[in-house]
């Protein structure tokens, strides 16, 4: 009877190992596979970052007589003293010498910009105008590149055209504005005309 308790005791100790071994690896599996997922999550919010660089960007540059508006690639952008808050008279002729700045996805603000000024309105053709402080915004046709200020002063369509402060005021006490320490071209002025028939609604040049 004793020879038979001594050979039963030690079975249980035998299957009780490998059983042991085997929960102690999948324990180790568990923990390797929760920490891969979570090193995965920089990855993913990364990505969403880079998304957030899309848009319509207007940013100040650095000039001759203080910062003034312009795009994220540095052309300066316009205010036209003939508008009206949060209007546009500008269309047909003048709208081709001057472009309107159009928003491409979100507009966001850089540099000295107020974000709460920017915003946009919509034009007779559907498409959506940036405005600063209730200023329509525009490029000129005779500004081939960033750190130009042809358009400075110039008067077509019958009424004068002026950079934009950061503060939404039009800049008007130089003819040029020289943008980080280079001059602009003397590219003609857009031929004066007269403005479109939505002229009626403009503003009378408020700042």
């Amino acid at each position: 009877m004793a020879s038979s308790l001594v050979t039963r005791i030690p079975m249980p100790v035998k299957i009780g190992v490998p059983v042991a071994a085997a929960l102690l690896a999948a324990a180790c599996s568990s923990s390797s596979s929760s920490g891969s997922a979570a090193g995965s999550t920089p990855a993913a919010n990364s990505s969403s970052g880079s998304a957030s660089t899309t848009g319509t960007v207007i940013k100040t540059t650095a000039g001759s007589t203080g910062a003034f508006l312009t795009d994220k690639s540095g052309r300066a952008v316009y205010l036209w003293v003939k508008d009206g808050k949060n209007m546009s008279a500008c269309s047909g002729a003048c709208a081709g010498a001057w472009p309107p700045v159009t928003a491409t996805g979100a507009v966001t603000a850089s540099g000295s910009v107020k974000a709460s000024d920017l915003s946009t309105i919509t034009r007779s053709d559907g498409t959506k105008q940036v405005t600063y402080d209730g200023h329509p915004l525009y490029y000129f046709a005779g500004d081939s590149g960033s750190g130009q200020t042809n358009g400075q002063g110039n008067d077509g369509f019958g009424a004068k055209w002026w950079l934009v402060s950061p503060s939404g005021a039009q800049i008007t006490n130089a003819d040029k504005v020289s943008a980080s320490g280079s001059g602009s071209g003397g590219a003609p002025s857009a031929p004066a005309s007269t403005p479109a028939s939505s002229s009626s609604n403009a503003g009378g040049g408020w700042s």
